[in-house]
This record gives structure tokens, sequence and C-alpha cells, in this order.
């Protein structure tokens, strides 16, 4: 019996979850919408990037993310040093 190949998976472009790393990394919209219906009661939620009021949720989950993040700065410092890597790209999407 022969295995059935599987077709390449993109998480980019056209379908994709997931942003290029030139338009800031991170999750799209629609990667979220499938996330969640994929794992019920999932809190995903996309990422902040607007302005926000000082002390509201939206401020406290951009606060909560560049703190995370910026342990990842610490823990790849190669990726830290990047200005075009993935990490770097998220956190100047996110505001960080």
């Amino acid at each position: 019996m022969a295995k059935k190949e599987n077709p390449i998976r993109r998480t980019t472009g056209k379908g994709g979850n997931y942003r290029k790393t030139k338009a800031g990394a991170g999750m799209t919209k629609k990667g979220v919408a499938a996330h969640r219906r994929a794992n019920p009661g999932s809190k995903l939620k996309t990422a902040v990037t607007g302005k926000v009021k000082k002390g509201s949720a939206a401020a406290k989950r951009r606060k909560s993310y560049c703190a995370r993040s910026a342990g990842q700065m610490k823990k790849f410092p190669k990726a830290a040093k990047d200005p075009n890597s993935r990490l770097r790209q998220a956190r100047k999407r996110w505001k960080c």
C-alpha cells in the first residue's frame, strides 16, 4: 500500500494563517478564527496594534506580550540582533 503524499501546506500568503515577516509576523484574523474553531474555549486574539487607553484591557495585553517577548529576546540573541527576524517584526507591530 503506497503512502499518500500530502500537498505542501503554506502558513503565509493566500489562505495562510500567519503574516509574512515583512508584514509584521504574527497571526492573521483568519488564522485566529481557524485556531478558535479547532480549539473550542480558546481565548486567542490578534495583536494590539492601535492606540489604547492607559489601563484598558488592550493596554494590559500589550504590556503582557511585550514582557513575554522581551524574554524571548534574551533567550534568542541571534533573533534579537536581526531587525528582520519574526520576533523583532512582531514586537514592532505590537509597538513594544
